[in-house]
């Protein structure tokens, strides 16, 4: 029996992934309904709760015990009395960091802790904000915050960024989208203090920085180069988040560090408890939903071999599958023509469409036809030249067609040495050279600069020995299915 704390990606993951192998999980959720910050802190104009339930549904219809409303008060109570075999935490990261500054207790009805917000705002209990809004901080959720209070009312929208565009933490598109509905982002601007008249908020003072930035980027010196007030009916702090273990006791061989986050292994995600794990944001903190995903895989296949008293460290390792691309003596299951045609743009709702409710999805997907033009723009990365020494009768035909030279029959040696006898030089250090091992005739080797490969499948059109093969290689990464699979083909077979 399985105990996961949290119904967000990670415990989900975990569920996915045990279920089918027989373990009964249980997920305790402190609130009415499973997908933790993708239901509570994801607005609905961007992951449509219909959307979310489906993909829960398909977990939670496998079998999965889900208590809602059940919040975890004591580990202590759930290891000794739960009768479980493995606890998963993914409680996430749950509290928002706040800003001490002057005036931020009197301005306590109008300042608000971003992801606290948006989860207000997932359940109905906010539905509206002032005209004027200022968002402190600006990673992903204060552009989800930005965009949510222009959805609630506010006309005006700015967030203030402490330091240049370059060292923010929001992803690139975030901003765009952000911009593209008219938020104002402003950089350089450092709180100072809450502005209070009368009792009430009335905006914010912010130093105005300018900062010295080496060739690499980085900050060498910062000075405050004078103030700025800036109006506001309403401020949201999005300046981060850290987990919250209240209900961790402290004696239960979980060994926290320096900021009171529990010591997680980064490959098995144990703690220092066996049979104690953690995924997600509350086991590195906040990052996005695949990244919890991946801990969720880990995590289930730990869990697997806890179970089964297998040393939790091991794992087995990814797998490749190569296939020749090649149908005929000159055809291929693949083209390699480069198609010039730019990446299309996600098509959006309009801009007067999208603000008359807060659930309307702003990306409207593509079309059939145009996800036919998209594919049409693959490159085929996975498509990779594949050398078979023992099969090469050294003709040269692969070396004559090989239109930027990457190919060399050339005697073995050195690799610095190796290189001053390319066809082409090989000036990637970086890239070393493949070597194949001695060929039949003269024991001499087909040496490759990948850095020079273009890929594109010439050589083994050319060649008549089929030495040379264009094959597709598809990466595996094993899941706890395959690790059941690998510890039962390894039980001794009665007869």
């Amino acid at each position: 029996r399985i105990a996961c704390i949290g119904a967000g990606c990670a415990s989900l993951t975990v569920a996915n992934d045990l279920m089918p192998l027989g373990y009964q999980v249980t997920i305790f959720e402190q609130y009415g309904e499973p997908g933790g910050l993708m239901r509570t802190n994801i607005p609905s104009f961007r992951l449509p709760q219909t959307v979310l339930n489906e993909e829960i549904a398909m977990i939670t219809g496998m079998g999965v015990e889900l208590k809602l409303n059940s919040p975890v008060g004591s580990l202590r109570r759930l290891l000794t009395d739960g009768g479980f075999d493995a606890v998963f935490v993914g409680s996430g990261a749950p509290k928002g960091k706040e800003l001490k500054l002057p005036g931020r207790e009197a301005a306590a009805a109008n300042t608000h802790i971003g992801i606290a917000w948006l989860e207000s705002v997932a359940f109905g209990h906010i539905d509206r904000i002032g005209k004027r809004v200022l968002i402190i901080g600006v990673g992903n959720t204060a552009m989800d915050c930005c965009r949510t209070s222009l959805r609630l009312g506010a006309e005006s929208v700015k967030v203030m960024a402490r330091k240049p565009r370059g060292f923010f933490k929001a992803s690139e598109w975030e901003l765009e989208d952000a911009e593209e509905e008219s938020v104002e982002i402003i950089i350089n601007r450092a709180p100072r203090s809450f502005v209070i008249e009368d009792g009430k908020l009335t905006g914010m003072r912010f130093d105005k920085m300018e900062y010295e930035l080496d060739a690499h980027g980085r900050i060498t010196a910062e000075r405050c180069a004078g103030e700025e007030f800036l109006p506001a009916d309403d401020v949201i702090l999005a300046i981060g988040q850290e987990n919250a273990f209240p209900w961790i006791e402290r004696d239960l061989g979980i060994e926290f560090d320096k900021w009171d986050v529990p010591v997680i292994d980064r490959t098995t995600f144990q703690s220092t408890r066996p049979g104690v794990f953690f995924g997600g944001d509350a086991a590195f903190g906040p990052k996005n939903i695949i990244w919890a995903v991946e801990h969720g895989h880990q995590a289930a296949i730990s869990i697997h071999r806890h179970c089964q008293g297998e040393a939790v460290s091991e794992r087995l390792a990814p797998g490749m599958n190569l296939q020749s691309r090649k149908m005929g003596m000159h055809e291929w299951s693949y083209a390699n023509d480069y198609s010039p045609v730019e990446r299309r743009l996600m098509p959006h709702v309009s801009l007067k469409e999208r603000f008359k409710k807060l659930n309307i999805e702003v990306e409207l997907g593509f079309t059939a036809e145009q996800v036919e033009q998209e594919v049409q723009r693959c490159l085929n990365c996975d498509v990779q030249t594949v050398f078979t020494a023992k099969l090469c009768i050294e003709c040269d035909a692969c070396l004559d067609i090989c239109p930027v030279d990457c190919l060399t029959i050339t005697h073995n040696g050195p690799e610095g040495e190796l290189r001053t006898r390319l066809k082409a030089p090989a000036k990637n250090l970086e890239q070393p050279l493949y070597v194949s091992a001695g060929l039949p005739q003269t024991g001499r080797v087909m040496v490759k600069d990948e850095d020079l490969c273009v890929h594109c499948g010439l050589c083994a059109e050319r060649c008549p020995t089929a030495a040379w093969d264009m094959q597709k290689s598809e990466l595996h990464w094993p899941l706890a299915g395959d690790e059941a699979r690998m510890l039962e083909a390894r039980k001794p077979k009665i007869a």
